[in-house]
Protein backbone atom coordinates (compact mmCIF):
# COMPACT_ATOMS: atom_id res chain seq x y z
CA UNK A 1 0.00 0.00 0.00
CA UNK A 2 1.28 3.64 -0.94
CA UNK A 3 0.93 6.11 1.67
CA UNK A 4 2.31 9.70 1.70
CA UNK A 5 2.23 11.52 5.15
CA UNK A 6 2.88 15.28 5.49
CA UNK A 7 4.80 16.95 8.06
CA UNK A 8 6.32 20.21 8.81
CA UNK A 9 3.25 22.80 8.71
CA UNK A 10 2.33 25.63 11.54
CA UNK A 11 1.66 29.16 12.10
CA UNK A 12 4.55 31.63 10.75
CA UNK A 13 4.80 35.09 10.30
CA UNK A 14 4.48 36.99 7.19
CA UNK A 15 8.84 36.70 5.62
CA UNK A 16 9.84 34.00 7.84
CA UNK A 17 10.20 30.20 6.63
CA UNK A 18 8.78 26.57 6.97
CA UNK A 19 9.95 23.15 5.55
CA UNK A 20 7.67 21.13 4.52
CA UNK A 21 7.88 17.36 4.41
CA UNK A 22 6.08 14.19 2.60
CA UNK A 23 7.21 10.20 4.08
CA UNK A 24 6.49 7.95 0.96
CA UNK A 25 6.19 4.43 1.63
CA UNK A 26 5.03 1.27 -0.28
CA UNK A 27 5.71 3.23 -3.96
CA UNK A 28 8.33 0.81 -5.93
CA UNK A 29 10.13 3.00 -8.45
CA UNK A 30 13.44 3.72 -10.00
CA UNK A 31 12.01 7.29 -11.17
CA UNK A 32 9.34 9.45 -10.51
CA UNK A 33 7.45 12.63 -10.68
CA UNK A 34 6.68 14.39 -7.69
CA UNK A 35 4.82 17.36 -6.27
CA UNK A 36 3.53 19.91 -4.44
CA UNK A 37 -0.11 21.32 -4.13
CA UNK A 38 -1.60 24.60 -2.38
CA UNK A 39 -5.17 25.30 -1.38
CA UNK A 40 -5.89 28.62 -0.09
CA UNK A 41 -9.01 28.95 1.92
CA UNK A 42 -12.66 28.70 -0.45
CA UNK A 43 -10.34 28.51 -3.81
CA UNK A 44 -9.15 25.68 -5.98
CA UNK A 45 -6.30 23.41 -5.45
CA UNK A 46 -3.09 24.65 -6.88
CA UNK A 47 -0.50 23.27 -8.16
CA UNK A 48 3.05 24.88 -6.26
CA UNK A 49 5.63 22.83 -8.27
CA UNK A 50 7.23 18.87 -9.01
CA UNK A 51 10.45 17.54 -9.49
CA UNK A 52 11.92 14.72 -11.38
CA UNK A 53 13.58 12.61 -8.25
CA UNK A 54 16.53 11.23 -10.53
CA UNK A 55 17.60 14.59 -12.42
CA UNK A 56 16.03 16.91 -9.82
CA UNK A 57 14.63 18.53 -12.63
CA UNK A 58 12.07 21.17 -10.96
CA UNK A 59 9.00 23.08 -12.05
CA UNK A 60 7.25 26.00 -10.41
CA UNK A 61 4.71 27.83 -10.73
CA UNK A 62 4.96 31.11 -10.64
CA UNK A 63 3.62 32.40 -7.74
CA UNK A 64 6.60 30.38 -5.52
CA UNK A 65 9.34 30.57 -8.15
CA UNK A 66 12.42 32.16 -5.80
CA UNK A 67 10.86 31.81 -2.78
CA UNK A 68 9.91 28.21 -2.63
CA UNK A 69 12.48 25.02 -3.43
CA UNK A 70 11.70 21.41 -3.89
CA UNK A 71 14.24 18.51 -3.63
CA UNK A 72 13.92 14.85 -3.02
CA UNK A 73 15.93 12.73 0.02
CA UNK A 74 16.57 9.44 -1.69
CA UNK A 75 18.14 7.98 1.52
CA UNK A 76 14.94 9.09 3.43
CA UNK A 77 12.27 8.59 0.70
CA UNK A 78 11.13 11.99 1.36
CA UNK A 79 9.82 14.78 -0.20
CA UNK A 80 10.89 18.13 0.38
CA UNK A 81 9.59 21.41 0.34
CA UNK A 82 11.26 24.64 1.17
CA UNK A 83 9.28 27.86 2.59
CA UNK A 84 10.67 31.11 1.91
CA UNK A 85 9.42 34.75 2.39
CA UNK A 86 6.24 33.28 3.48
CA UNK A 87 3.43 35.57 2.59
CA UNK A 88 -0.44 35.45 3.79
CA UNK A 89 -1.39 34.17 0.45
CA UNK A 90 0.42 31.26 1.03
CA UNK A 91 -2.13 30.06 3.69
CA UNK A 92 -3.90 27.21 2.97
CA UNK A 93 -3.37 22.87 2.90
CA UNK A 94 -0.42 21.08 1.19
CA UNK A 95 -0.27 18.08 0.35
CA UNK A 96 2.13 16.35 -1.83
CA UNK A 97 1.85 13.33 -4.58
CA UNK A 98 3.73 11.49 -6.58
CA UNK A 99 3.75 9.07 -9.67
CA UNK A 100 6.11 6.39 -10.11
CA UNK A 101 5.92 7.53 -14.18
CA UNK A 102 8.93 10.20 -14.32
CA UNK A 103 7.70 11.59 -17.73
CA UNK A 104 4.64 12.56 -16.02
CA UNK A 105 6.39 15.79 -14.46
CA UNK A 106 7.00 16.81 -18.56
CA UNK A 107 3.82 17.81 -19.32
CA UNK A 108 5.25 20.69 -16.88
CA UNK A 109 2.46 21.91 -13.50
CA UNK A 110 0.75 18.67 -13.68
CA UNK A 111 -2.24 17.39 -11.43
CA UNK A 112 -2.35 13.53 -13.10
CA UNK A 113 -0.42 11.72 -9.81
CA UNK A 114 -1.97 8.45 -8.48
CA UNK A 115 -0.66 8.89 -5.20
CA UNK A 116 -1.86 11.57 -2.91
CA UNK A 117 -1.21 12.88 0.49
CA UNK A 118 -3.69 13.73 3.14
CA UNK A 119 -1.93 17.29 3.59
CA UNK A 120 -0.48 19.89 6.61
CA UNK A 121 -1.55 23.19 6.78
CA UNK A 122 0.19 26.34 6.72
CA UNK A 123 -1.15 29.00 8.32
CA UNK A 124 0.92 32.76 7.49
CA UNK A 125 -0.12 35.60 9.49
CA UNK A 126 0.69 39.43 8.60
Amino acid sequence: QVQLVESGGGSVQAGGSLTLSCAISGLTYSDACMGWFHQAPGKVREAVGNIIISSGSTHYASSVEGRFTISYDNAKKTLILQMTSLKPEDTGMYRCAADSYAGLCLSGLTYNYNYWGQGTQVTVSS
